[in-house]
């Protein structure tokens, strides 16, 4: 084609255009991507610190990328919610390798941690999980850090990169929310207070403590094992290609501590399933989720329908007594008590408890080394201690006794510990509660308002004080006891609230009664309730007082014991055929009021080696009380001689007025 000068002149003029726009079109691409880095794609590990190359130990760095604004957009700035990103980074730059390591992140802006790759809370909590007093973050799947000698300074495994997401609120830009602190939390190790770089890193470098002291123990590959107050010990006894057979132990050290059928969960982590078990079962049993997931396209021909449990985390409990026996479920020591685990004090073959299950795993963990237990070990009772449990530690391989009777042993292939501690419920969280009465006060101090929890309710007042009671009105339900608590407080010239408290929602309540005092000595009189359908079998209850308990002689209806190097604990339980704690029943007639299982007895104390005690304005009443394990609600006042808010005027001036005649009388007689 022939191309006139018309074209070539058009082209000419419009070139000096084209390439400007061209170059135009090119910078906001560039802009664009930018901007998208900055914040919606993942953040690149930031350039490590230059104080890191001076560091002979472990390097700790908090570094905070970015946030954005929630909704809903409020105008308080302390209720304003932001979207947070950051970045931990546990860095082994010493000669040691760090087993299992545990940072402390000191959050302190009511942070909502949502998401943490690379690790797990300690306290197994599922996310979101608000952190705003600090939390505690250990390693999954990394958690051991070897050092740059022995790795030729392969930083994957020599360091652990946590990418933290979550929202904090009350910092408003340019206002930057870093945590207090940050420190590691393993034995050994001194953490001085963390420097800051600029406004959004802080750093740290942890030592080796020169001062500290192991443990002398055996040497071992693995982390020695930890003492807590509940462990569970997850052992590998065979391993296949494709699946093995684990056995867990669940031991428990507290002298106090307890379990009712107990319920314990935890979380798969790379698929696996239960296939069968011995010496517990699953609450739901159930292969679907197996059938109509990855598990399915892996195991064609596996009927699933003999498949335990599927499930991503499991409810596990304990079989009834009338399975120990059973050749499929059962046969196995330590098991099948419906869940019962006492303290050692208690009895010591009762202290434990045991199961097997038979795990099959996923691709790509197909080869019989790659072993992994769950994660987030979670267990709780009926009325017991609550426990915060942390994440499985790898330890030595369990030894046991040679199952042919030989004297020998056999070990596990591979074993993992999980240590719980017990935690002190938080105010209206308990499981039960105390009330107070005295025989010097008509008036009786109920459990306090929601002392157990309360839901939302129109109906009832959940922060107003519980209304005294006569002593009569401890025997009916709190359904039953409106009446009773108003006509009372018209007696005892009190106020009404509107709306009335709420109730304590407790099962189980218990009533402590000063019941004498005299210059010897002195009694008091503990009382039992049961509220619940269920009986309590082999129940305790354990009593804590700080200046009376070196009096304690003697309890008259139960088998009391004292506990000196426990807190000076008083410790008490059935007798043999009154171990049983019944459960509520039916009154005698239609209409009358429900009626709780209950025991009683008293319990007398000398004066003799507690010089200076007064029982009455408090040194008579526990510090601490607990039941099955489980720390009970305590009231907030106690009965108080003389206390117009609790007994009559009448009564007091009875007894002056009859002092003064007999004074009178006994003079006239001497003048006589």
């Amino acid at each position: 084609m022939t191309k006139t000068p018309g074209m070539r002149i058009a082209w000419h003029h419009a070139k000096p255009f084209y390439v400007t726009l061209l170059l135009v079109v090119l910078f906001c691409y560039t802009f664009e991507v930018s901007y998208g880095q900055d914040y919606d794609e993942d953040p690149k590990t930031a350039a490590p610190p230059p104080e890191q190359e001076d560091c002979n130990g472990i390097f700790l760095t908090y570094t905070f990328i970015s946030r954005e604004k929630e909704y809903p957009h409020v105008k308080n700035v302390t209720a304003q919610a932001w979207a947070f990103k950051s970045q931990a980074i546990i860095f082994n730059a010493g000669v040691h390798e760090l087993k299992a390591w545990k940072m402390f992140i000191g959050f302190h802006h009511n942070e909502i941690l949502v998401t943490a790759t690379g690790a797990i809370l300690v306290d197994s909590t599922d996310f979101p999980a608000p952190v705003g007093n600090g939390t505690y973050l250990v390693g999954y799947p990394t958690a051991d850090l070897k050092t740059a000698i022995e790795t030729a300074g392969d930083e994957t495994q020599i360091q652990v990169v946590v990418d933290l997401t979550g929202t904090q609120f009350g910092v408003k830009p340019p206002g930057v929310p870093m945590p207090k602190t940050i420190r590691l939390e393993n034995d050994g190790y001194k953490c001085p207070a963390p420097h800051r770089r600029g406004a959004s890193v802080m750093y740290v470098c942890c030592k080796r403590d020169p001062k500290y002291k192991a443990k002398a123990t055996k040497k071992t590959k693995f982390l020695p094992r930890q003492s807590g107050d509940l462990s569970f010990s997850y052992d590998v006894l065979q391993a296949f290609p494709g699946n093995y057979l684990a056995q867990v132990t669940i031991d428990n050290s507290h002298p106090l501590g307890r379990l009712d059928h107990w319920n314990l969960t935890w979380e798969w982590m790379r698929g696996e399933f239960i296939y069968s078990m011995r010496g517990a079962f699953t609450h739901k049993k159930d292969g679907a989720t197996c059938v109509y997931g990855p598990a399915a396209k892996y195991y064609a021909d596996l009927d699933f329908s003999q498949v335990m449990n599927c499930e991503k985390r499991p409810t596990i409990s304990d079989l009834p007594p009338y399975l120990k026996n059973d050749s499929k479920v059962g046969k196995l020591p330590y098991c099948c008590r419906n869940g019962t685990i006492l303290p050692k004090v208690m009895d010591k073959s009762k202290s434990m408890s045991i199961f097997q299950l038979q795990v099959y795993k996923l691709p790509p963990d197909m080869n019989r080394t790659a072993l992994n237990p769950p994660q987030k070990w979670a267990i709780s009772g009926v009325v017991n201690p609550q426990y915060k449990c942390g994440p499985p530690i790898r330890v030595d391989p369990s030894e046991f006794p040679d199952p042919s009777g030989l004297a020998a042993t056999t070990s596990a292939v591979a074993s993992w510990q999980v240590v719980c501690n017990i935690t002190r419920p938080k105010v209206k969280q308990a499981r039960c509660c105390v009330s107070y009465s005295a025989y010097y006060n008509s008036s009786v101090i109920p459990c306090n308002t929601c002392a157990c929890g309360c839901s939302e309710s129109d109906t009832c007042n959940q922060n107003a004080a519980a209304m005294l009671l006569p002593p009569e009105a401890l025997l009916v339900p709190f359904v039953n006891r409106t009446e009773k608590a108003k006509a009372w407080a018209k007696i005892k010239h009190k106020h009404i609230p509107k709306p009335m408290p709420c109730p304590d929602n407790c099962g189980v309540s218990i009533n402590w009664h000063l019941d004498t005092d005299y210059r010897s000595g002195w009694t008091a009189r503990i009382t039992l309730f049961n509220w619940g359908e269920s009986p309590f079998e082999d129940w305790y209850t354990a009593i804590q007082m700080k200046k009376a308990f070196p009096g304690f002689e003697k309890a008259y209806s139960f088998n009391g014991t004292s506990l000196p190097d426990l807190n000076d604990t008083i410790f008490l339980q059935g007798l043999k055929g009154l171990n049983f704690l019944m459960g509520e029943t039916n009154g005698t007639k239609l209409y009358d009021p429900r009626v709780p299982g209950k025991q009683q007895t008293v319990i007398s104390f000398s004066k003799k080696l507690t010089p200076g005690i007064n029982v009455q304005l408090g040194d008579g009443f526990p510090t601490r009380l607990l039941f099955n394990g489980e720390e009970c609600a305590l009231p907030t006042e106690i009965p108080r001689p003389g206390n117009s808010g609790h007994q009559s005027h009448v009564n007091f001036l009875a007894i002056i007025f009859i002092t003064a005649v007999t004074f009178m009388l006994m003079t006239d007689h001497f003048h006589i």
